[in-house]
């Protein structure tokens, strides 16, 4: 969780149910967390330009909407690690499941023929993700949220080791490299909430000695300048 000693920036006081272990409005007023709101950028620039050249391709319409769902994410995520609004957070964890959801559909029907629709499948991610949504609107538990979101990881995951074991087994490096990078995600997660208050007086050390601050180039992109404490 957030440090206590957390300040009140743009948005007002936080509503979201989740408060990250980054230091709030410690770089700028105007963005909460600042580090997990622009690393968002890689969740939704790439998918953009993957979902135009899966429409060059010809490349059937689920493929698209992955990506698509991807920037999806990206953009609820921004807009929760910025504000900490509920409804923003809202925005950022239901897409999750959406959007896994849809990748589940992939990944199940990466072998039937072009344009065919599994409506048996499609019905059940539907309900899946119907029943999330209401449950979630009514607990307002994030545990729930991530055990139901584990529960998709888990399927893809599965579902892709039997893909690049036994379909398709020269992609077994690149299979195992990503579960590997997951994995390595997931572990640096962890370590980021339970050992929050160790890493929060080590940033704040280092945010003392370098002093970074926010400036716009041409008043649109944000760029980081550092300015080491002089010794007298």
């Amino acid at each position: 969780m957030a440090p206590a000693a957390d300040r009140e920036g743009y948005w007002g006081p936080t509503t979201s149910t989740l408060d990250w272990c980054e230091e709030n409005y410690a770089v700028t007023w105007y963005i909460a967390e600042f580090w997990n709101t622009v690393s968002n950028l890689i969740m939704i620039i790439p998918p953009i330009f993957g979902a135009i050249q899966s429409v060059r391709d010809g490349l059937e319409k689920r493929y698209i909407a992955s990506y698509l769902a991807l920037t999806v994410v990206g953009m609820g995520s921004w807009c929760f690690h910025m504000t900490l609004k509920y409804e923003m957070q809202l925005l950022d964890e239901l897409p999750m499941i959406y959007s896994c959801c849809i990748f589940v559909y992939c990944m199940f029907e990466c072998f039937k023929m072009k344009n065919s629709v599994n409506y048996h499948l499609l019905f059940i991610l539907v309900l899946f993700s119907l029943i999330v949504t209401t449950v979630y609107l009514k607990v307002k538990e994030p545990i729930f949220h991530q055990v139901m979101y584990g529960v998709l990881v888990f399927t893809l995951v599965l579902r892709s080791i039997y893909i690049v074991t036994w379909v398709y087994p020269w992609l077994r490096g690149l299979g195992y490299t990503s579960l590997g990078i997951f994995l390595m995600g997931f572990l640096l997660w962890n370590i980021d909430n339970i050992f929050c208050d160790s890493l929060s007086l080590y940033t704040r050390t280092l945010y003392l000695r370098y002093r970074p601050k926010v400036k716009f180039l041409f008043g649109i992109w944000p760029v980081i300048l550092f300015e080491p404490l002089r010794k007298h």
